[in-house]
């Protein structure tokens, strides 16, 4: 635990906040939009903002792939295993996000749907494998993380021939969502972007140039840990204070310019771009998502079953929506905390740990806002 322990020292965090607060410039408001859900995660659980002045202001962005996943995406999944009988299999939140009519992949299970959880694309293949006679589709979602290892799947699945294997294709790209963000006409105000970790070992740093070139807005790249957090926002900080938009690399340890070129190699031989794709909260975004390519059509769910995608509107009293776009903080929603819990999610936002929402309330942070209350014995 030593190298974790390293990048959680107390005293090194606190020294960290000191030197925040010593160099941000009086009456100047910094607004950094983390788009990571593991960063959402991290800041709540380790209660970085506590360290930071008032004028940081941190904003959550749409970083946590079940959240972004549109209601539309769930209710396909949800009539492959209804209506066409197949084995439908997914990572465990996902079974948990709220669809139409009430229902989620875990609901739909509970009315004899066959819906698995699993933890990799591979353990769905051995599904397959395993039941020869019946149609396994396998759920996919995540940013360009984990997208090579869907890739992996489907290379492998047509190299065995297996006829009954296919995929529900949910792969997002970060950098277009960072743009929807920032060219939305009535969008949030941002300052600068603390960058992926897990997906920029992949894709590298090279492609945030254009958030610094085009939009002047500095992207600093950051590992997971509480320090790593603080040190990109110390890093934001003074490019913003010296009028600088650059990208730089806080996760020197993990990524590189260029990013890990036989992963990007692989899902280049099996995905392409879609022309669009709805994400929950942005809407529908241009060249925003992948499909499989031709050569592996074989394997795309959505024609072999003939499933089209319908969207479907967020549920009225849920912001997911506006959190996931910067506008609104968790507890602004008036369902936050009430209808709406880990155990009972109303909005996607509340499923995932990576969920801004589930973020707030497992650790507490929206107790912040609450007014100081007394009792009398």
């Amino acid at each position: 635990m030593k190298y974790v322990d390293d990048f959680r020292d107390g005293d090194v965090a606190r020294a960290l906040g000191a030197a925040i607060h010593a160099e941000v410039q009086p009456g100047r408001e910094y607004r950094l939009m983390e788009f990571c859900g593991g960063h959402t995660h991290a800041i709540s659980r380790y209660g970085i903002a506590d360290l930071l002045p008032p004028q940081v202001r941190l904003i959550h962005g749409p970083g946590c792939p079940v959240c972004v996943l549109p209601i539309g995406r769930i209710d396909q999944a949800i009539r492959l295993a209804l209506e066409h009988r197949a084995i439908l299999c997914s990572y465990g939140d996902t079974l948990r996000v709220p669809a139409s009519d009430k229902l989620s992949l875990l609901r739909a299970k509970g009315r004899g749907a066959d819906v698995r959880m699993v933890y990799s694309p591979l353990d769905a293949l051995q599904v397959a494998r395993a039941n020869p006679g019946r149609e396994v589709v396998f759920l996919a979602i995540g940013f360009e993380t984990t997208t090579p290892p869907t890739a992996v799947a489907v290379k492998q699945a047509q190299a065995e021939g297996l006829a009954n294997f296919s995929l529900l294709c949910n792969h997002v790209l970060t950098p277009a969502a960072m743009h929807a963000i920032l060219a939305a006409p009535q969008g949030v105000q941002l300052d600068g972007f603390v960058g992926p970790a897990h997906v920029s070992t992949v894709i590298g740093s090279a492609p945030y140039g254009p958030f610094a070139r085009d939009y002047g807005k500095p992207v600093v790249i950051a590992g997971f840990e509480p320090l790593d957090v603080m040190r990109a926002i110390q890093m934001l900080i003074r490019q913003i204070n010296d009028g600088r938009a650059e990208v730089e690399n806080e996760f020197t340890r993990a990524v590189t310019p260029g990013g890990n070129r036989k992963a990007q190699a692989l899902v280049a031989e099996v995905f392409e771009l879609r022309e669009t794709f709805e994400w929950r909260g942005l809407g529908t975004v241009p060249a925003s998502a992948l499909k499989l390519r031709a050569e592996f059509a074989a394997f795309d769910a959505e024609a072999r079953f003939g499933v089209p995608y319908a969207a479907v509107p967020d549920h009225k009293a849920c912001e997911c929506a506006a959190i996931l776009r910067g506008e609104k903080r968790p507890e602004q929603c008036r369902i936050f905390g009430t209808a709406c819990t880990p155990d009972n999610p109303v909005g996607s936002c509340m499923v995932s740990s990576e969920g801004a929402c589930a973020a707030h309330y497992t650790y507490g942070r929206f107790r912040e806002a609450a007014p100081a209350t007394t009792t009398s014995a």
